[in-house]
């Protein structure tokens, strides 16, 4: 893999936020930044790192509260999932319009790196995965060992098992799985061992 890639865990949920930067490059794109945007800008800055973009997988608070301050700050633009933008642009006292939004079978080149956009719905009604060089950026549609919640708003079940199943006939079982919460693991792993993905099993 030729990526770098440094998570911290922010805010009282820990929700994992991601800076991404191909080897020899000093553009990142920053995924989920929910918080905490002076550790954002921080670590950036530590790393000698320039913003290139913002991508957003979902609309949760806990995944676009920092997102207008770090977008700001950088002076880069944002990519959304269509889906869940309204969350976003109705943030109360962080509302932000996101310039590009994003769906599914899209290509998007940023900071020199090719991203594979996969519409993951079911955790919300409109979650996007981005996924590159053999890692995948799920929000929070798949954790080690869990899967996301489906009782909030724009949550169900069945649609999430569909979502899973996507990305794994859509992916290498190697592939590296970066969710918005926990520690990282893979697909192979997960389709194999997750109690919840049973039924993909069958």
């Amino acid at each position: 893999m030729s990526l770098r890639i440094f998570s911290l865990a922010l805010g009282p949920y820990q929700t994992n936020c991601y800076l991404v930067a191909r080897e020899g490059s000093d553009d990142a794109v920053v995924i989920d930044p929910g918080d905490e945007s002076e550790r954002v800008l921080a670590a950036l800055a530590e790393e000698q790192l320039r913003t290139a973009a913002v991508l957003v997988t979902h609309g949760h608070i806990d995944h676009i509260g920092a997102v207008r301050a770090v977008a700001e700050a950088a002076g880069c633009e944002v990519w959304m999932a269509r889906g869940d933008a309204d969350r976003l642009r109705e943030l109360e006292g962080a509302a932000y319009e996101p310039e590009h939004l994003v769906d599914g079978g899209q290509t998007i080149e940023l900071a020199g790196i090719t991203f594979t956009t996969y519409d993951v719905p079911g955790h919300t009604g409109g979650s996007v995965a981005f996924a590159a060089e053999g890692v995948a950026f799920v929000g929070d549609v798949l954790f080690a060992g869990s899967v996301g919640r489906t009782d909030f708003e724009g949550g169900d079940w069945p649609t999430l098992q569909r979502s899973i199943d996507l990305l794994m006939r859509s992916l290498p079982p190697e592939t590296l799985v970066l969710s918005g919460h926990g520690p990282p693991t893979t697909l192979g792993e997960e389709l194999a061992a997750n109690p919840f993905l049973a039924e993909l099993r069958a």
